[in-house]
């Protein structure tokens, strides 16, 4: 009976969240009750987002969610169903129809012979939810971030969020395996979104009418979007000022420090090694020439040095601290590497510990040497 009371399922009229308010989602979900001249009217000029009904899926319920955060679907109705005819009294289609066609709002990729991918270096078949991503991502993003589509930021975050949300959620829905065939994962994971999403189905015994089963896609609709708000407001609140900051403190280093650059001091920790080789890769920095990085730990007390490796995944470090430091610690590393303050260097030499800054800088300047 509360379900009933929040949602008019004979057109699941599901009211969107906010653009730049993401938390009066909740609020916004209760259909009104007023049925004037005027009200009707008003209704039925709303736009209406079409989409499969039965089983739902984490592409499709996403898909939904990130239409209502876009100025022309943002107070769309949402019908689901199967039928053709239904279905063509649509303004958007999606996951359902056979047909991706751009200019008639159709987005569907279970049809014979789709292959479309998100491109810029991707190749993962996209599913409804990248479809829709690909094409009003941007939208999206700046309507999140309140800056307008063609600020640099927008495009950055937009192939952030693909890489990092989208493309996963596209390749489990298509059938896309993680891994090539021949390796056997050790363990099975259920608490990926789009597991979490299907749980929200009803099971084999539970009640499978259609009020039910659209409750349940509204509440997978909402699960899709808060997490997609959640990772998007982390790239633009906490990832992308750490790539601004890590620009920053190279120009600053190569200025104060070391011309060459392979050195980078960081007055506060901040993560750096995914930022680094994505910078190289694009120009921005030099690529292979970062190699020390220095820091303060996380209690602020004493600092780190750090080799930077050949590659983010890689345990194999582009210069390694000396091999006859590895393994010192205290007064033992303070008279092997002459530099007072010794705390520790790891055993296989990626990083080391200083009391001092420029203790860490000095283990970091004989290195280079060695």
């Amino acid at each position: 009976m509360l379900l009933r009371s929040r949602f008019s399922f004979s057109r699941l009229v599901y009211r969107p969240i906010h653009r730049y308010c993401f938390y009066q989602h909740r609020a916004t979900l209760s259909t009104m009750s007023d049925t004037s001249p005027q009200s009707k009217r008003q209704k039925t000029a709303h736009k209406v987002i079409g989409t499969h009904n039965g089983t739902f899926h984490c592409d499709e319920a996403l898909a939904v969610f990130l239409l209502r955060q876009t100025a022309t679907y943002a107070i769309a109705d949402l019908k689901r169903t199967r039928d053709p005819a239904t279905l063509d009294t649509c303004d958007i289609v999606v996951d359902v129809g056979a047909v991706y066609d751009e200019a008639k709002q159709r987005f569907d990729h279970h049809q014979r012979g789709f292959t479309d991918v998100f491109g810029h270096g991707f190749n993962t078949k996209l599913s409804s939810a990248g479809l829709i991503y690909k094409h009003f991502g941007k939208e999206i993003v700046a309507n999140r971030l309140q800056v307008p589509i063609d600020d640099p930021k927008v495009e950055l975050l937009w192939l952030k969020m693909y890489k990092e949300f989208i493309e996963a959620i596209d390749g489990i829905d298509n059938g896309v395996s993680q891994y090539p065939a021949d390796i056997k994962p050790l363990y099975r994971s259920r608490t990926d979104l789009s597991s979490r999403v299907g749980h929200l189905n009803p099971a084999w015994n539970q009640p499978t009418d259609a009020a039910t089963v659209d409750a349940r896609f509204l509440e997978a609709s909402m699960l899709t979007g808060t997490e997609f708000f959640s990772r998007l407001d982390y790239y633009a609140n906490a990832w992308l000022p750490a790539r601004d900051l890590l620009v920053a403190t190279i120009k600053e280093s190569k200025e104060t420090i070391d011309p060459t650059g392979r050195i980078i001091l960081f007055n506060q920790f901040l993560p750096w090694k995914e930022h680094l080789f994505e910078l190289e890769s694009t120009g921005i920095v030099m690529p292979d020439v970062a190699t020390y990085v220095v820091y303060p730990d996380e209690t602020g007390g004493n600092w780190r040095v750090q080799a930077v490796p050949i590659s983010p995944e890689s345990f194999e470090s582009r210069k390694a601290l000396p091999e006859e430091w590895r393994g010192l610690r205290d007064d033992e590393l303070s008279r092997a590497s002459d530099i007072e303050g010794g705390i520790f260097i790891h055993a296989s030499g990626f990083i080391g510990g200083n009391k001092t800054k420029d203790g860490a800088l000095n283990l970091a300047k004989v290195s280079l040497n060695k």
